[in-house]
């Protein structure tokens, strides 16, 4: 698969202002007659403008001497974006963007505000061959199989992987079978678990928007462990699954297209990663995923940065600033920082990001063409509050579309529409269910053709 480049359009730049023909007037007092003397000024060429720097989104061209793959950008929040609209758009999960920006409301940021993109990423102790997952970053990198002599490349997408219980394997697996549309038999473990929690399940999902698998799944050598796709796509980046290895809806087509049968698959924790790239020696530091990587101490962050040393020649090797490499190991911000003696420090590096190309992820909640049932889920005194609930909603799998509706001073939150009383009771038992909001099913004819808010 070729590289995925996006070129971003560079606004144009401001035109040196010309001189033009200059008049020197010169007062001459010869026998009375006065003259001019015109003087021309050559026009000096506008600077080129710096070419435009290509933003890589989730495929890189890589060599043996890789390490670092993609560059930490910026971007600003677009009306009423939550978090997780950005992420989506830049292929990042949840935990990658909260833990990058944790002084912003993810549900409710300022229109405005600006945001770090955690779009560089050391690559994995790994094999660079087939399927590699990292569970401490929460990160998928492929690396398909190139033509000898063609340069090789890696892809690379966020997950969602198993929860606290439900932890995904570590080790070697392959790809054992693939699957579009796959239909979803529930284990009797998971059954019970939904039952006790007032959710039953039937004994097989059909495909579908309702179906957790998503459109694609690729079957693993481990029992009831694929990689698939999801209809909650707010969980990617999170540990969330029974296990399973989840990606965006967008992400798990085009792997399932590229990925055969017999590709090998190698899950690690590794919370600490070091590696030289374009900025010198970074550290990427991440919270643990299972128990083997909660051991990983100071003893971890110490081996990882003397084996990227060690890749390097002699002469090239830096000075390590022990003590800002502890600080970004207890930092766990989930992106790579500078650690070498010299380098600039964590707040004027960030400042130094360039921003990204504006991108946009898919609308998460469509409104339905037709029907005059809503949930009605009470008003709020903040408009900030009703807005963080409507995005909740809208970020619930399947999606639940609400709008909010201005009640005087109040905002009146509403999920729906749809078509019957039935449908929208069933969807007010899953919000009390999924977010503990209670609602009731009301009917309101005359908001069928209003414009959501």
């Amino acid at each position: 698969m070729a590289p995925q480049s996006i070129t971003p359009r560079m606004p144009p730049r401001a035109s040196v202002r010309s001189v033009g023909l200059v008049l020197l007037t010169l007062t001459l007092t010869l026998s009375g007659c006065a003259g001019w003397i015109e003087s021309k000024i050559p026009e000096e060429p506008a600077p080129a403008p710096p070419p435009a720097e290509p933003f890589e989104l989730n495929a890189f061209q890589i060599d043996a001497r890789t390490e670092v793959i993609g560059r930490l950008r910026y971007t600003r929040v677009q009306g009423e974006e939550t978090l997780l609209d950005i992420a989506r758009a830049y292929d990042l999960g949840y935990d990658e963007i909260v833990s990058a920006n944790p002084d912003i409301d993810p549900w409710t940021p300022d229109a405005g505000e600006r945001v770090l993109l955690p779009t560089a990423h050391v690559l994995p102790d790994a094999p660079r061959a087939g399927v590699v997952i990292n569970l401490a970053a929460r990160r998928l990198f492929y690396y398909p199989p190139a033509p000898k002599g063609a340069p090789r490349t890696v892809i690379t997408h966020p997950l969602g992987v198993g929860r606290e219980g439900w932890s995904t394997p570590l080790g070697r697996t392959q790809v054992a079978d693939k699957q579009a549309a796959p239909p979803w038999t529930v284990p009797p473990s998971i059954r019970r678990e939904h039952a006790a929690s007032g959710d039953p399940l039937p004994a097989v999902v059909p495909a579908g928007p309702d179906n957790p698998l998503g459109s694609h799944a690729l079957r693993l050598g481990w029992p009831s462990i694929l990689i698939h796709g999801t209809n909650k796509p707010a969980g990617i980046g999170m540990r969330v699954s029974h296990g399973c290895i989840q990606l965006y809806p967008e992400d798990i087509a085009p792997l399932f297209a590229v990925v055969p049968v017999g590709t090998p698959v190698t899950v690690v924790d590794q919370p600490y990663l070091a590696g030289i790239g374009p900025d010198g020696l970074l550290l990427e530091a991440h919270t643990p995923a299972t128990a083997a990587g909660s051991k990983a101490g100071a003893a971890a962050v110490k081996q990882v940065i003397e084996a990227a040393r060690a890749r390097q020649r002699p002469a090239d090797r830096v000075a390590v600033d022990l003590e800002r490499a502890q600080a970004v190991a207890a930092r766990r911000a989930g992106y790579p920082l500078p650690i070498a003696v010299g380098a600039p420090d964590a707040a004027h590096y960030l400042a130094e990001m360039p921003a990204a190309p504006l991108l946009s992820a898919p609308d998460p909640a469509p409104l339905p063409a037709d029907g005059d049932w809503y949930v009605d889920l009470g008003t709020f005194k903040s408009e900030l509050g009703a807005r963080r609930l409507t995005a909740m909603l809208a970020h619930q799998g399947p999606p639940i579309p609400a709008r909010r509706l201005a009640q005087g001073r109040q905002y009146q939150v509403l999920a729906g529409p749809y078509p019957t009383r039935a449908a929208a009771v069933a969807v007010a038992k899953r919000i009390t269910r999924d977010l503990d909001e209670t609602g009731k099913a009301v009917r309101l004819p005359q908001l069928a053709d209003a414009t959501p808010r």
